[in-house]
């Protein structure tokens, strides 16, 4: 018997025309910087306390090809 976590959280339209899959990447990326826009202090600390120091996030290098992009 499936329950609740056992369903898929995203069901990913097929056969999408390329307006639409644009429209549709472009509505998440705007979803995407609401959220962490609302979360941004939480963020901020959750980052800082278990991930990078202070100097890490100022000296990052955005176009370092070895960076993952997400």
């Amino acid at each position: 018997m499936l329950t609740p976590n056992d369903l898929p959280i995203v069901c990913l339209p097929v056969d999408l025309s390329d307006e639409a899959a644009a429209k549709l990447v472009e509505f998440l990326h705007e979803l995407t910087a609401a959220l962490e826009s609302h979360y941004y202090a939480q963020l901020t600390r959750y980052y800082r306390a278990t991930h990078h120091t202070q100097h890490d996030l100022d000296t990052s290098d955005p176009s370092d090809p070895t960076d993952p992009p997400f």
